[in-house]
């Protein structure tokens, strides 16, 4: 739960809603937008967690892939989010948390390079020395993240900082904000990716004790945590500061901590995303090197990356691997334009892997199947049209940055026969 809470309530969370409560203008909107939203993530919650039972093996999607589509299709997933995708979020989060640690203390220019380099560091050290320290670790850092998105909302209602009055009228629009159209299609996607990360609980299936009871309880009670938590902080945030005095979602977080906690607002909000930033690095750096250790297991990727380290039972290469990308995009500078590439194809793999149910052999008999995963599948690719739609070239170039890793396959697999994983539900 830790890891689906930790990688959905990042930075977004103070800068998403600013953003949409402004382009859509109205709260039922914003609202309406949160639940439809919600509702996808629940019914791949429900997707995943059924999948995750079915093969519990250290992974996630790319299992899934594997079993359903074939080890190529799988592979292409791997070499996505292990070059790509992680290195690049992972870097773009650290680079993230170095602007508010510049609030608390001065950075020089060398500074706004070594902490994000430091905090890469240090979740990639704790990772390596062992899941149940790293698990912990994690665990205490989102426990202490939704105390304080919980506490600041408690702050604001009961200090007299917010007030309903700012919220009405609620299904009216305000000067300024965008057509509507365009204003739902921005608001779906930039939802979209601040709820994006739940799916990464798959990725440890392998190593959760008792997955039957533990994995649906993980998705789906950490979706509807992160439900609660979007829709009561944009709530407050409308309440303390109405719509029309919203500007950038930069200036918006200041604006609040300012009207929150005066002069020291700034060093407070401050605080506050830099906990949730390191809440969404810790569950991260967990999660993705399993991608690369499921692919050397499989026979797809370098054999030393599918060894777990003989004292701490980690897969310690593939911690590794995955630090040293990120600390390589961080100094490249290149994790912006990564991301803006392998959005598309992101969501694409991911509306792949929950289709993967209905290639399975043996029947599902769940009450929510098969309306969870249509409704899934089919919300997944209404969101990956719209990213097409917006801008088209980043997503064709995405495409063929994860087609380039077809030449690179032969190499990583060089020498070995392909390793079939584990039949269902063994």
């Amino acid at each position: 739960m830790a890891v689906v809470i930790g990688e959905s309530i990042a930075l977004g969370v103070f800068l998403t809603p600013a953003t949409m409560a402004k382009s859509l203008g109205s709260p039922v909107l914003l609202a309406l937008v949160w639940l439809g939203i919600a509702l996808m993530a629940l019914c791949g919650a429900l997707c995943y967690s059924e999948l995750a039972i079915r093969f519990p093996e250290s992974g996630g999607e790319y299992v899934y892939l594997y079993v359903g589509y074939g080890e190529r299709t799988a592979y292409l997933y791997g070499w996505m989010c292990s070059v790509v995708m992680y290195p690049g979020v992972a870097a773009a989060l650290a680079v993230g948390a170095a602007a508010y640690v510049g609030q608390l203390v001065s950075l020089g220019r060398a500074g706004k390079v070594l902490v994000p380099a430091l905090l890469l560091s240090t979740f990639g050290i704790i990772n390596f020395l062992g899941t149940r320290l790293s698990g912990g670790v994690m665990s205490f850092l989102n426990i202490l993240k939704l105390a304080i998105l919980f506490g600041l909302v408690a702050w604001a209602m009961l200090s007299g900082h917010a007030h309903l009055s700012n919220l009405l009228p609620l299904n009216v629009r305000r000067p300024g904000s965008d057509a509507l159209v365009p204003a739902i299609a921005g608001g779906v996607v930039a939802a979209f990716f601040s709820f994006g990360g739940w799916w990464e609980a798959s990725k440890i299936a392998g190593e959760v004790r008792n997955a039957k009871r533990t994995l649906p309880l993980a998705f789906v009670g950490g979706v509807l945590i992160v439900t609660a938590v979007y829709l009561l902080i944009s709530g407050v945030f409308l309440a303390v500061l109405p719509i029309d005095l919203l500007t950038s979602n930069t200036a918006f977080v200041a604006q609040f901590g300012g009207a929150l906690f005066g002069s020291a607002g700034a060093r407070v909000l401050s605080i506050c995303v830099l906990v949730c930033v390191c809440g969404g690095i810790a569950a991260l750096t967990l999660a993705a090197p399993r991608v690369s250790y499921a692919m050397a297991q499989s026979g797809s990727f370098f054999p030393i990356f599918g060894k777990l380290h003989p004292r701490f039972n980690t897969p310690a290469n593939a911690v590794l691997l995955q630090t040293a990308l990120a600390l390589a995009v961080l100094f490249l500078g290149a994790f912006d334009r990564m991301l803006s590439y392998i959005i598309f194809s992101a969501v694409l793999f991911l509306a792949l892997a929950g289709s993967t149910l209905f290639r399975l052999r043996e029947p599902i008999p769940a009450r929510w199947f098969p309306t969870a995963p249509i409704v899934f599948v089919t919300l997944s690719v209404f969101v990956a049209l719209l990213i097409l739609m917006h801008d088209p070239l980043p997503a064709l170039i995405g495409i063929g940055l994860v087609f380039c890793g077809l030449p690179m396959r032969k190499l990583f697999a060089f020498g070995q026969a392909p390793v079939p994983f584990i039949s269902e539900g063994s």
